[in-house]
């Protein structure tokens, strides 16, 4: 069981994905590179105490979720990325809470030479009344 005030985390950040998300007709046509971080909230500490997998959540398989949404359906803004990572990784993990951060380096921003623009979302589960 989560302890409540458990500040607990798993982080993957810099996974990096070809995607065919954007506005743009060409963002959809040609596609880009995606950078995704995630910190995923839960009690670490049965997993630390025990050192058993199955007390935690497997980062491989957060790993596939996430490549399979960045690489899956196009969506016209990364807002809708974020989000539906979020709502996989809170479906199908153990995990009480997620930050997601979905990068575009490079995006194509008139005048912006360098650098990334960037959409970051917390969403926790919702508990279910009893």
């Amino acid at each position: 069981m989560a302890s409540p005030d458990s500040n607990d985390r798993i982080l993957l950040t810099g996974l990096t994905f070809y995607g065919y998300h954007g506005v743009n007709p060409e963002e959809r046509q040609l596609g880009q590179r995606f950078v995704v971080d995630l910190a995923l909230g839960l009690d670490l500490g049965p997993a630390g105490r025990s050192d058993d997998l199955a007390r935690t959540i497997n980062y491989s398989e957060v790993y596939k979720l996430v490549r399979e949404v960045v690489e899956g359906p196009p969506c016209a803004l990364i807002e809708a990325v974020a989000e539906r990572i979020a709502e996989r990784t809170l479906a199908q993990t153990s995990a009480t809470s997620v930050r997601v951060r979905v990068a575009k380096p490079w995006a194509p921003v008139k005048g912006m030479v360098a650098g990334e623009v960037a959409v970051e979302i917390n969403r926790a589960r919702r508990s279910v009344p009893s």
